[in-house]
C-alpha cells in the first residue's frame, strides 16, 4: 500500500507540476494540488471507498509516509539553506533589514491578534492559546523564499537591484522565522508557559547560531574536503552532508528547539563552502524535487480537508485569514521598501512578491499540525491561503517589475556581471598545483596564489620530490594570493586554504591520483619544461595527459628563474579572437590585478593592423578582452598585428615592449592531451622570458 501511495503521489504531482509550470506558476503548486485532489477534498468527496482504501485512516499506515514526509522536511530545508546567498543579503543589508522587520512584524501583530481572539472551538488546545496565537502570527508572516527567488529568477530580476532586496528579505524572514518556530515549539513542548525554558532555548539557539555561523564553517568546509579527497565509494560527499544535517537536527533538538533549524543551518553552511558547491547542489536537488519533495507537498493536500469551507463561517474566516496575511503582508513591506529608500515602485514590486507563502507555509501549517499547535481546521485553512497567495503573487510581481526601467548605475553593474557570469576564472572553484622546489615550481605557485586569492579558491600543491619539514611552495601560493586579496577589494574573497603534499611518484600517476578528488585547473610547474628535442618534456605532458580539464604549463625565465617569489610581473597576454585565448586573457587580467602588474593586449589578425579596420568577430573579442580589464579597474596597453607567424610576433612584442610573462591561451589537440599546437609550442621554447599556457 505505501508503494501505490507513493507512485500515485508522485505521478499526478508531476502531471500536476507540468501543468502548473505551463501556465506560470510554481511546480510545487501541482504537488500540493496532487494531494488535496487524492485526499479528502475531493476523491473523498467523490468517491469515499475509493479515498478509504488508498489512504487508509489507520495510525500505523500513515505512520509510514508521514515519516519519509518528515524526512523530506529536513532536505527540504537543507535545499533552501544551501540556496541561501548571505553574501547577497550583505550588500543589500539596509533595505533587506528595513523590509524584514517591518514585513514580519505587521503581519505577525495581526496573525496574533487574530489568534488571540479566535473561538475557543478552534483552538486545539484552549489552554495554550498564547502559543496558537504565536504560531498563527508566524505563519502569517513569513514567506517562501523557494518560490519568491523561483519567480525572480524566471524573469530575469534576480540581480537587479529591486531583485536582490526581494530575494534577501525573503531569506532574512524564512531565518526568523525559523527561529520563532524553534522557540514556539520549545513552548508547545512544556505544556504551561515556563519562562526559564524559553530563555534556555532561546540562548541555545543563539550559541548554536553564533558556534556554526564561526567554527562552523571550517568544519564542514574540512568534512567536505576530507569526504570528498578520502572516502573512495560513490557519493560518499552526499553522505556526509545528509549525516551533518542530521546531527545537527538532533543538536538543535537537544537544547529544546525543532529540527527544521538544524537542517536549515547545516544547508547554509554546506551552501558557503568554496568547494564543489555545483556538484553538491546538482545531486541533492534530484533526490529532493523528484521524491521527497512530492511526498511531503502530496500528503500536506491529503491532511487538508477542504471541504470544511462549505460552512459558512469558516469559509468567511479563510477569507479573512487570507486578506489579513496579504494586506499585513504588503503593508508591511511596502513600509519597510520605502523606510529603507526605495522608490515608490520599487516598494511596490517589494511588497508583491513578499506575498507567496508556497511551500514555507505548508512545511510551517504542517509542523503546527504535528506539535499541537493548529487546529485540523486552522491547518486547513493555511494550506488554502498558502495556495492562493501563492498562485497570485507571479503575475502580481510580473506586473510591478514590467513598470521598473533598468538605467544608470544598476545597467552597469549588471553588464559586469554579465559578463563575469561568462567568464573562465568566475567558474573556477578548486585548483591543482603539480610543481618541484625548484623556481618554476615556485614560480608556478605564486601564479595558482594569485589565481585563488581573487576569489578566495582552495589549492592543493603537490610537491614532487621527497617529504621535507619545509612547505616551501605553499608558502609561495599563500603569500600571493594573500596580496591578490589586497588587491580586489571591491570583492568579498575569504583567506585562501592550501593543503601541500609531497609525492615522489612521477608526476603523471600524482596528478591521475588527485585528479579524480575534483579540481577545476591545474597548474604545473616542472623542470624540465621543455623536452631537448622540442614539445613537452615527458614529466609534463604525463601530467597533462591525465588531467582531463582546462590546465596552465609555467614557464620560469629570466628575471623570474632568479627570484620566482618577488620579481616584478610585466604581462603580455596573447589574443586571437579565439574562446581559448579569451579565457587566456581572462588568466592574464586576473594575474595582473593581482601582483598590481601593468597589461598589455597583443591582438593578432590576418587582417588590417588597425583597431578600425579588423573584421567585426575580431572587434568583438578583443572588446570583450579590453572590457574585463577595464572592469578589473587596469589600464591595458593595446597591441594589434596583422601576420601569419604568430610566433614570430609574440616573441618580438615580448623584447619590443619588455614583458616577462607572456600569457597565451591555446587548445588541446584532439586526442592529444599535451599537444597544444605549432604556435604555442614555439613560443615555449624560444622564449627568453617566462610563459604560461592556458590549455582548454
Amino acid at each position: 500500500m505505501l508503494v501505490v501511495q507513493i507512485v500515485l503521489l508522485l505521478t499526478v504531482g508531476r502531471l500536476l507540476g507540468e501543468a502548473m509550470l505551463r501556465i506560470g506558476q510554481p511546480a510545487v503548486m501541482g504537488q500540493l494540488l496532487a494531494g488535496i485532489l487524492l485526499g479528502p477534498s475531493f476523491l473523498g468527496a467523490v468517491w469515499p471507498d475509493a479515498q478509504a482504501w488508498l489512504f487508509p485512516p489507520g495510525r500505523d499506515q500513515k505512520a509510514l509516509l508521514d515519516g519519509i514526509a518528515q524526512l523530506g522536511i529536513l532536505l527540504l530545508l537543507l535545499m533552501t539553506g544551501m540556496e541561501t546567498d548571505l553574501a547577497l543579503v550583505r550588500k543589500v543589508r539596509r533595505a533587506a533589514l528595513s523590509v524584514s522587520v517591518t514585513g514580519v512584524a505587521v503581519p505577525f501583530a495581526c496573525g496574533f491578534t487574530l489568534g488571540w481572539f479566535l473561538p475557543e472551538a478552534m483552538l486545539p488546545h484552549p489552554e495554550l492559546r498564547l502559543v496558537t496565537a504565536l504560531f498563527l502570527g508566524t505563519a502569517l508572516a513569513i514567506s517562501s523564499v523557494k518560490i519568491v527567488a523561483m519567480v525572480v529568477r524566471e524573469m530575469n530580476f534576480l540581480r537587479r537591484n529591486v531583485g536582490q532586496v526581494i530575494v534577501a528579505s525573503a531569506i532574512i524572514d524564512d531565518t526568523i522565522g525559523w527561529v520563532i518556530i524553534a522557540v514556539i515549539f520549545s513552548l508547545a513542548q512544556g505544556g504551561t508557559i515556563d519562562l526559564w525554558a524559553v530563555g534556555r532555548s532561546l540562548a541555545g539557539t543563539l550559541v548554536f547560531l553564533g558556534l556554526s555561523l564561526t567554527v562552523g564553517r571550517r568544519l564542514v568546509f574540512w568534512l567536505i574536503r576530507w569526504a570528498n579527497d578520502r572516502l573512495r565509494s560513490e557519493a560518499a560527499v552526499i553522505t556526509a552532508i545528509l549525516v551533518l544535517m542530521g546531527v545537527l537536527a538532533l543538536v538543535t533538538q537537544g537544547i529544546g528547539v525543532h529540527t527544521v533549524l538544524g537542517a536549515f543551518v547545516a544547508g547554509l553552511l554546506v551552501g558557503q563552502s568554496p568547494i564543489l558547491t555545483r556538484r553538491i547542489d546538482e545531486q541533492l536537488r534530484g533526490i529532493v524535487t523528484a521524491l521527497f519533495a512530492p511526498i511531503f507537498f502530496g500528503l500536506a493536500g491529503l491532511s487538508a480537508d477542504l471541504t470544511i469551507l462549505r460552512d459558512p463561517r469558516l469559509l468567511l474566516l479563510t477569507l479573512g485569514l487570507i486578506a489579513i496575511a496579504s494586506l499585513g503582508k504588503f503593508a508591511g513591506a511596502f513600509a519597510g521598501g520605502r523606510l529603507g529608500g526605495l522608490r515608490t515602485p520599487e516598494s511596490l514590486a517589494l511588497a508583491c512578491g513578499m506575498n507567496a507563502r508556497g511551500s514555507t507555509e505548508v512545511i510551517v501549517a504542517s509542523i503546527g499540525l504535528g506539535m499541537g499547535a493548529l487546529s485540523q481546521d486552522l491547518f486547513t485553512m493555511i494550506v488554502a491561503m498558502a495556495l492562493i497567495t501563492t498562485l497570485a503573487m507571479p503575475p502580481t510581481l510580473r506586473w510591478a517589475l514590467h513598470r521598473l526601467l533598468l538605467k544608470g548605475e544598476e545597467k552597469e553593474r549588471l553588464e559586469r556581471e554579465a559578463a563575469e557570469e561568462r567568464g573562465f576564472v568566475s567558474q573556477l572553484e578548486r585548483l591543482l598545483v603539480a610543481a618541484d622546489d625548484g623556481p618554476k615550481g615556485r614560480f608556478a605557485a605564486r601564479l595558482a596564489g594569485l589565481v585563488a586569492g581573487a576569489r578566495g579558491m582552495p589549492v592543493t600543491v603537490v610537491r614532487l620530490g621527497p617529504e621535507t619539514d619545509d612547505a616551501i611552495l605553499s608558502g609561495t601560493v599563500a603569500q600571493a594570493a594573500e596580496g591578490a586579496r589586497q588587491g580586489a577589494r571591491d570583492q568579498e574573497t575569504g583567506a585562501v586554504e592550501v593543503t601541500e603534499l609531497a609525492r615522489p611518484e612521477p608526476a603523471a600517476e600524482v596528478v591521475g591520483e588527485e585528479a579524480a578528488k575534483g579540481y577545476d585547473l591545474l597548474i604545473v610547474g616542472i623542470d624540465p619544461t621543455v623536452a631537448p628535442e622540442g614539445g613537452l618534456a615527458d614529466a609534463v605532458a604525463g601530467a597533462a595527459e591525465r588531467f582531463d580539464g582546462p590546465l596552465a604549463v609555467a614557464a620560469a625565465r629570466g628575471a623570474h628563474r632568479a627570484d620566482p617569489e618577488r620579481a616584478a610581473l610585466a604581462v603580455l597576454a596573447v589574443v586571437d579572437g579565439t574562446q581559448a585565448a579569451r579565457r587566456g586573457a581572462e588568466i592574464a587580467v586576473t594575474l595582473a590585478r593581482g601582483a598590481g602588474a601593468p597589461l598589455t593586449v597583443l591582438f593578432l589578425s590576418e587582417g588590417s593592423g588597425r583597431l578600425a579596420g579588423l573584421r567585426q568577430g575580431d572587434s568583438v573579442a578583443l572588446r570583450e578582452v579590453l572590457d574585463l580589464a577595464e572592469q578589473a579597474g587596469l589600464q591595458v596597453r593595446t597591441e594589434i598585428r596583422a601576420t601569419r607567424t604568430p610566433e614570430r610576433e609574440i616573441l618580438r612584442q615580448a623584447r619590443r615592449g619588455d614583458h616577462d610573462l607572456i600569457v597565451m591561451g591555446v587548445t588541446r589537440r584532439a586526442g592529444e592531451g599535451a599537444a597544444f599546437g605549432p604556435a604555442a609550442e614555439a613560443v615555449l621554447e624560444a622564449a627568453d622570458r617566462s610563459v604560461l599556457l592556458l590549455a582548454s
